[in-house]
């Protein structure tokens, strides 16, 4: 089996729930960022809550606007698609880490497991670095919408103000950096509770919304045929496909599944069909009512669609109210997508032989939680283009992270046969989704390259 990394915890799965004292004799291996954050004490309700959380979050809204490349038969096919593979391959790095849990090894992050099963290298190098830029990555994002939803309900309110982008930006950094103090990912469980009714209030408003306007004579005339030459169309789906990827997305499946108690058998599927039933509701239900009502003429994200040159097609409050769920739920998901940074500064600022709450430990996890979140705002105050960077990062974070090395993983742990379906459905897996990743990449670097003549530092878009 080897010799225990400090990151992982030594656990019997017939045993640790005889005798929890075992599990805390261990604690003692952990360094303060798996002991501190990635606390093993939540159920696997609140396993489906953390899930929900880091899936079903606000950039589902774009859907409509990537079913605009695809139509409606790739934009229904791609959904389908993406939430078949990535239910599957959430299923398979559970699968992994309770194998690697019943061998006496547990392991706490996605860093651990490339550690083990690919070599340290490819953990150092890779896993870990992808991993912190699509986390920190979508903190940014999320900061940056939330700042947008606060100014669309400003200009509602007071529609000569003056008040631009990035003030609102800082305001949303100011919520983020109160509930970045939040000591552990275990301690989110009742924010995220909250957060999965949020996004279901959202989606149906949403939906509701579009399908109000797409009834009424105030939306544009409804046209589904693919815009622009051949070039841009050949792009325009593969951009479509990388924001699909990147909605599904969620790159923390280790860490969530690290809150949950041992024993840890068949907690995660259960939190996974939690999470589903309510990507089955929110994604499809939002993406194909908004397609419907406007079309190719779709925004990247659809509540735009809900205000035609500034005046609302649907009342002000509905859509007040429609934001305001947005801003509550994107500060959740920024707080679960700070966890993995908030884990690397524990682990190397904090002391695992002092007490959580001492002054040694509280001081140094104010001040590094602080100023990351202030770095987050002022990269998302900065960068109002956020997007098309967070495209380029969706294609080379998320791809590789929840559908190309969960297949990777599997079969490297169990080591099917090469004559078993599995083994080449895996494979085709691995090898479909690295040419999109590629491809999608270079599709995201020509969108960077097409709208670089309209960046600007703290630009009022």
């Amino acid at each position: 089996m080897g010799t225990l990394r400090p990151s992982s915890v030594a656990v019997h799965e017939g045993e640790d729930a005889k005798i929890p004292s075992e599990v805390h004799d261990h604690q003692k291996d952990l360094d303060a960022g798996a002991l501190f954050v990635l606390k093993s004490r939540g159920s696997w309700l609140h396993c489906g809550y953390h899930l929900t959380t880091s899936i079903v979050a606000p950039p589902l809204l774009s859907l409509p606007y990537a079913f605009a490349f695809l139509g409606w038969t790739g934009g229904i096919f791609c959904l389908v698609i993406g939430a078949l593979v990535t239910f599957y391959s959430y299923n398979l790095i559970s699968l992994v880490l309770e194998h690697h849990a019943q061998l006496g090894h547990r392991h706490l992050r996605f860093r651990d497991m490339a550690h083990d099963i690919l070599g340290p290298k490819w953990a150092r190098y890779y896993v870990g670095p992808i991993q912190f830029m699509v986390c920190y990555g979508a903190v940014v994002a999320c900061t940056l919408l939330g700042g947008q939803c606060l100014k669309t309900i400003y200009l509602l309110s007071s529609s000569d103000g003056t008040m631009k982008l990035y003030e609102f930006v800082i305001l949303f950094g100011c919520l983020m950096l109160f509930l970045a103090q939040i000591p552990s990912f275990h301690s989110l469980r009742h924010i995220n509770m909250v957060s999965l009714f949020l996004c279901i209030a959202y989606s149906v408003c949403a939906t509701a919304g579009s399908i109000y306007i797409g009834h009424s004579s105030k939306g544009p005339k409804k046209d589904y045929s693919l815009t622009g030459d051949t070039q841009d169309r050949v792009f325009g789906v593969f951009n479509a496909i990388a924001i699909i990827a990147t909605t599904y997305g969620n790159g923390i499946i280790p860490e969530i599944q690290a809150t949950v108690a041992p024993p840890v058998k068949g907690k995660m599927f259960k939190g996974l069909c939690v999470c589903y039933a309510v990507v089955a509701v929110t994604f499809f239900s939002v993406a194909i009512s908004g397609y419907w009502a406007f079309g190719n003429q779709a925004e990247g994200l659809v509540l735009t669609n809900f205000l035609d040159n500034g005046k609302p097609l649907v009342p002000k409050w509905f859509i007040l109210m429609t934001n305001g769920f947005t801003i509550l739920q994107l500060s959740a998901v920024g707080v679960v997508y700070l966890q993995p940074t908030n884990e690397v500064l524990e682990s190397t600022l904090a002391d695992p032989r002092s007490k959580e709450f001492s002054a040694r430990n509280v001081i140094p996890r104010l001040i590094s939680r602080s100023l990351s979140v202030v770095i987050a705002t002022i990269i998302a105050a900065m960068l109002p283009f956020f997007g098309d960077i967070n495209a380029v990062i969706g294609a080379f974070g998320f791809m590789p992270l929840d559908f190309i090395l969960p297949v990777v993983f599997f079969n490297l742990t169990f080591k099917p046969s090469k004559r078993s379906p599995i083994f080449w459905l895996n494979i085709t897996i691995a090898v479909v989704f690295s040419t999109l990743g590629v491809i999608a990449a270079v599709a995201a670097v020509r969108q960077i390259i097409l709208d670089a003549k309209s960046y600007r530092l703290f630009a009022n878009v």
